[in-house]
C-alpha cells in the first residue's frame, strides 16, 4: 500500500461499507442523547411522513470519518470534516462511502466525499482536508 505522502490528486479513496441496524441505531442515540423518535419509533416516523425509522445524519457521518481514520492510520489526521446530508439512511441500507483526492499540497489532502445507498442515490456528501504528519 503506498503512503499517503505518496498519493495524487484523482487518487480514489478506499471504500467503507456499512448496513446499519436497529441495535447499533438505538445505541448510538444512547451515547449522543438523541433520543428523537424518528429514529427508535417506526410508527411514529411514519405518521412524520418518513416512511419509518432513519438513521442519525451524524451516525453516517462517524461512518465517513471511520473510513477516513481507518485509511491515513498515523500518516495523518483529519483537519476538517464538513458534510451536508442529502438523503435519508434506513435500517439496512447498503451504504458505500468513499471519496477522491481533489487537491493536494505538501502537507494537506483534500478529499471529496460521498455515500451512497444500494440503488446508487448519494445520502451524503462532503469535503476533507487530511493534514499530513511530515514524519513519515
Amino acid at each position: 500500500m503506498k503512503n499517503l505522502h505518496s498519493h495524487q490528486v484523482f487518487d480514489q479513496l478506499p471504500v467503507r461499507e456499512w448496513v446499519p441496524s436497529n441495535m447499533q441505531i438505538r445505541q448510538y442515540a444512547e451515547a449522543s442523547g438523541d433520543f428523537n423518535p424518528i429514529h427508535l419509533d417506526d410508527i411514529y416516523a411514519r405518521q412524520a411522513g418518513l416512511g419509518g425509522v432513519i438513521a442519525h445524519g451524524m451516525l453516517t457521518m462517524a461512518q465517513m470519518a471511520a473510513m477516513l481514520t481507518e485509511w491515513m492510520g498515523n500518516e495523518g489526521r483529519i483537519g476538517k470534516l464538513n458534510v451536508r446530508f442529502v438523503g435519508m439512511v434506513r435500517p439496512g441500507d447498503r451504504i458505500r462511502l468513499t471519496g477522491f483526492i481533489r487537491a493536494r499540497s505538501e502537507q494537506t489532502l483534500i478529499c471529496d466525499l460521498e455515500a451512497l445507498n444500494e440503488k446508487d442515490k448519494r445520502v451524503l456528501s462532503g469535503i476533507a482536508h487530511i493534514h499530513l504528519n511530515l514524519l513519515n
